[in-house]
């Protein structure tokens, strides 16, 4: 679905961002890019998309994708199904209006994310979590083969953040979805993603299993401080999730 090889980036006349990337996302796959702030995770994104050309190398997408920023306030007092209805967008034609069959789709997609209540409301009336599901509406409403998030749970609480991951995961290992996404939260990756790109600048990085990928000593390197990994037991089945671990 979406397949990335030799992508390198970089602005103006400055250093290399990112470089020789390799990395694959397949059908119904979660994969999971962390690093700290400046190593050019939303720029890979911004490559994959298509809104920028990369120096180098290549991000090939096979389907088309839905990609959900992060949480924003929209420039008009847009209702939330007139949002959903954006990701229509690509079907209409040009100075075309929505068919019947355009707010079906919408009003599935927010029925699907159990917001139907919502299609009437101000967008920004609703509370971070409940927008980012509106954007997540919106990208399935355009019919995408895979999503594509830039940290999707930033600025969210413990409630909206369980929320968002839930879905997530269901879209991609229920409804076949690749979902790529960035987030500064390795417990996240290890709850959704099956695979893992941490991003240490240039062209030095890992690829792999999200279990594999996410030890302590990868994740130490990564943010240059200790962590501790925690794998636990909740009603038969093993979790696990990631610490930092401060000075005294």
């Amino acid at each position: 679905m979406i397949d990335v090889r030799g992508l390198g980036h970089g602005y103006g006349h400055g250093p290399w961002l990112l470089r020789a990337i390799d990395f694959s996302a397949s059908r119904g796959e979660a994969v999971a890019i962390l690093g700290p702030n400046g190593r050019g995770k939303t720029t890979l994104l911004k490559a994959i998309m298509g809104f920028l050309r990369p120096r180098e190398g290549r991000a090939r997408v096979d389907g088309p994708l839905g990609y959900v920023p992060q949480i924003s306030q929209a420039a008009f007092p847009f209702k939330v199904f007139d949002m959903v209805m954006m990701g229509r967008a690509r079907h209409v034609h040009t100075l075309g209006a929505p068919k019947a069959k355009d707010a079906v789709i919408c009003r599935a997609a927010l029925e699907k994310l159990k917001i139907a209540e919502f299609a009437d409301r101000p967008f920004d009336s609703l509370s971070g979590g409940e927008r980012q599901l509106v954007l997540v509406a919106r990208a399935l409403a355009s019919e995408c083969e895979g999503l594509v998030l830039d940290e999707p749970t930033s600025a969210l609480d413990f409630r909206n953040q369980s929320q968002i991951l839930s879905v997530m995961r269901q879209l991609g290992a229920d409804d076949g979805l690749t979902v790529l996404f960035t987030t500064h939260f390795p417990q996240h990756a290890l709850h959704v993603a099956d695979k893992v790109l941490l991003l240490y600048g240039g062209n030095d990085y890992l690829y792999g299993p999200s279990q594999e990928v996410l030890s302590e000593a990868n994740l130490s390197r990564l943010y240059d401080m200790p962590v501790r990994r925690l794998d636990y037991e909740h009603a038969g089945t093993r979790h696990g999730t990631v610490v930092p671990v401060y000075a005294a």
